[in-house]
Order: structure tokens, then sequence, then C-alpha cells
């Protein structure tokens, strides 16, 4: 007796680049049969018209804070969107050690999506140094935060991640020593660039710098934040050069032409609007007393004073440049969806709709099976997990999106976050129904991914 039948869809073989009409069966938390028998099966679930894919992976996001208590807010938005394992920790400002972020799924009994994390440079340089520390880290401050970054490799992180606009201290050097103590294996590094707009192809060539100093698996990170304000066609071509040498290399990026961070962050150091062309009528604020209040002068001094934490959404980039990275065959799509207090960017709710009906669907960037790629298989992969996740195959996990391609589209906006997606009717994650026709069950079958090999 199977648990879950999903019965008259197709899912797609990524190794025939093609559709297979079949029915899927999972059984304690495995794909157990794929054909077009109908074992029988505790629950049966009707997928005509439908593809079963492998579940949404998002290697770019932001994690919870264990500190605003045990709420799963954005891994909701994340299953809400189809995704069943995100990486956390990016951009060098993961919210809490790995080991008490763990604390926290093991404490609520589960989690709705499975997690894995980065470790952040960011985050243990600011404990050793303090914030606002704009000098380089001495050696010895070098080796107190790779002890700390140490200990979340050893509970089982992918790899690190850097922030290097946020913190200007920080020296390509600096990013190169702290890169050895991984030792020879098979980690990934990800960084935010030093620079956007007008010095993206000069903060890109530091990037490419970096992975080829090091050798390591390196994703660019949000490249559209960085480039897409004239500068895409530019560095696209620096790194289909630079991976066409060292396959390695490769980015993220996301679906929409606005930007969010802190209004704190150093992203917003004078000259920032003039750098990309706007003015301060293109921030949006996300929370009170400025929620979906468009920014002034005073506005944005205010807030970059009295609410330094306080997310803001910036229109800066160009539409054409975003449907530029998000086609192009190296990159990967994700959300870096960030939250404060429940409010944030639409990315973090709206991400993989919007990829799959705007940019597939409508504007047919890119075909069905390129983009689903993208966004399980090729991740899966940059992880070392595409022996079990990514894929629809017997043995692999059952971490399972089921999606109408004809009505898949984003519903969250710049204004709410919390408006439906649709076309996602069937989300199952570790072999159980966490979403049915759109709504959370309920069921925290989402676990710690640690990192395999």
């Amino acid at each position: 007796m199977q648990d879950i039948l999903l019965i008259g869809g197709k899912y797609p073989d990524f190794e025939k680049r093609e559709f297979v009409q079949a029915n899927v069966a999972v059984k304690d938390g495995k794909i157990t049969y794929i054909g077009a028998d109908e074992p029988a099966a505790a629950e049966k679930i009707d997928c005509s018209g439908k593809v079963i894919s492998p579940g949404f992976i998002d290697i770019h996001m932001h994690e919870e804070n264990v500190s605003e208590g045990d709420k799963w807010v954005i891994a909701e938005m994340m299953l809400k969107q189809g995704v069943t394992f995100a990486l956390g920790g990016n951009c060098g400002v993961m919210r809490q050690p790995a080991a008490e972020f763990k604390e926290m799924i093991k404490r609520t009994g589960g989690c709705p999506i499975n997690y894995g994390l980065l470790s952040g440079y960011n985050y243990y340089r600011n404990n050793v140094l303090g914030i606002d520390h704009d000098e380089p880290a001495s050696k010895e401050d070098r080796d107190k935060i790779a002890g700390y970054m140490r200990k979340d490799i050893e509970e089982g992180a992918f790899g690190i991640s850097f922030g290097i606009e946020y913190d200007p201290g920080i020296t390509t050097e600096e990013m190169k020593y702290a890169m050895q103590f991984q030792g020879d294996g098979d980690f990934l590094v990800s960084a935010h660039y030093r620079g956007d707009a007008a010095k993206a192809p000069e903060a890109v060539r530091e990037m490419i710098e970096l992975q080829n100093a090091t050798g390591k698996k390196f994703q660019i990170s949000h490249l559209s934040s960085c480039s897409a304000m004239g500068q895409m066609d530019e560095v696209l071509e620096m790194i289909e050069k630079a991976a066409g040498e060292n396959p390695r290399l490769d980015f993220d990026t996301y679906p929409y032409n606005a930007f969010s961070t802190m209004m704190g962050s150093e992203v917003f150091q004078d000259g920032c609007l003039q750098g990309w062309g706007k003015d301060y009528n293109d921030v949006l604020l996300t929370e009170p007393p400025y929620e979906n209040v468009l920014c002034t002068k005073e506005i944005f001094d205010d807030a970059r004073k009295n609410y330094p934490d306080m997310l803001a959404v910036v229109f800066a980039m160009n539409e054409d440049e975003i449907a530029a990275a998000v086609s192009h065959r190296l990159g990967m799509v994700a959300s870096d969806g960030i939250i404060s207090n429940g409010k944030g960017h639409p990315r973090a709710a709206g991400t993989f709709p919007r990829f799959l009906g705007k940019y597939v669907r409508e504007e047919k960037r890119l075909t069905l099976m390129e983009a689903l790629e993208k966004i399980t298989l090729r991740p899966a992969t940059r992880l070392g997990m595409e022996n079990f996740k990514g894929v629809i195959k017997e043995g692999a996990d059952a971490d399972i999106t089921v999606f109408d391609p004809e009505t898949i589209l984003d519903g969250p906006t710049f204004e709410d976050i919390n408006i439906e997606n649709r076309g996602i009717d069937c989300v199952i994650v570790g072999g159980r129904v966490s979403l049915f026709e759109g709504k959370p069950t309920g069921v925290l079958a989402g676990r710690f991914v640690r990192k395999s090999k």
C-alpha cells in the first residue's frame, strides 16, 4: 500500500528533455513508483493536466530569526509558492548560528519546508569586530571568525557566504583567507557584490578573481540587483567567459525589477540614489509608521536614523535586463526573500509562480523544461543533492510540487505580499501533503538538511 498516488500528470525527465505522462507513487518519504499502473494507495490525488515537478529549490533566501519566536513565517511563504527546500544564510547575514536554527526546527516538531544553511561571514565578523568596523580584520580576528564558521560547517552547513557591500572593511584577501579553512571539501561560496550600477563590472570582476584564486564553487548573488541598471550585457559576457574557463562559477537572480534591503545598511550611503539614477520616491518603505509609503528626503532620512531595520524596496532595475538574467543558461532563479515583522518584498512569497507564469508562459523567454531545471535539478546539483532531490525518479525524496502550467502566476504585490499565488495545487514535503489546493495543511514535515558531500 502506497501512501500517496499522483494520477494523470506529467513530470519533467531532464535526461530525455521531455515531459512524461505517468502516475507517481510515494511511500515513507520516497518516490516508490513511476508508471502507467495505479498501485493501491491511502490517498489518491488527481493531477490531470498538471505538472508533477520536483519541489522547487530556493538556493538563495534568508531564513527565520529564532529570537523572534518559534514562528515559521517565510518558510510558509516558501511553501505557498511550491518551494520544498530553501538555503538560508546568504549575503553573509545569517540570522543565528546553525545549531540554534536546528534547535528551533527540533523544538517546533519540524518545519513547513526543508532547510539548509550557509555560514554567514558578516554575522561572525560583526560578533568579533563589532558592527560598522570598516578596517580589515587582523589575522587573529580572521582566525576567530573562522572558528565560529567551522562550527556551522560541522553542523552541516553547505558552505559560506559574504555580504561584501554590507561591510566595506572586508578585503579580497580577507575573503580568500576565510575560504581556505574549508579545506578540499566540495563547499559552496556565495557573495553579495561590493557595488552595483556603474560599479557592477568591477564588483563581478572581484568575485571572478575570488573563484579563480580558490577553486571553490562560487555563486554570484542576485545578479539583477547588481547589474540590471545598464550593465547586464557586459557582466553576463564576463561571467560567460569566466565560466567557460571554470564551470564552478555561476549566479542566481530573481524576477523583479526592484531590490530590497534594510534602511540602515551601507546600500543607502550618500550618493546611492544618484548612482541608480533614481529619486527618493523610487524607495518604498514596508513597515509602520511608513508602511507602503514612498520616500521623500525627510522620510528617507528619518527611516535611516530611527528605523534602520526596516526593509525598503527600491525600484532601480530595468525589466529587459531582469529578463536577460532569469533566462540566461548559467543562472538559477532564487527569491533572495527576506521578511521583517511579516513585511517585505513580494519576492519572498511569489518568485517561483512569477517566473513560471510571466517569463515562461506569457513572455516565452525560456521553455518550461529549461525553467524547471533552473529551480530544481540545477540547484540540487549545485548543492550535491542531485541523487535525492531536484528529480522525479524512484528512490528520490518525495518533495514534489504539482502545478497547472496554464494558470500558475504570482499573487503577492509590493503593497500586499499576502495575496495568494495561482496554479499551485499540491506540495508534498518529505512524503506528506503540506499544501493542498493552495492552502497549507499544517503538516511540519520539513527538516534540516545537512551537506551530504
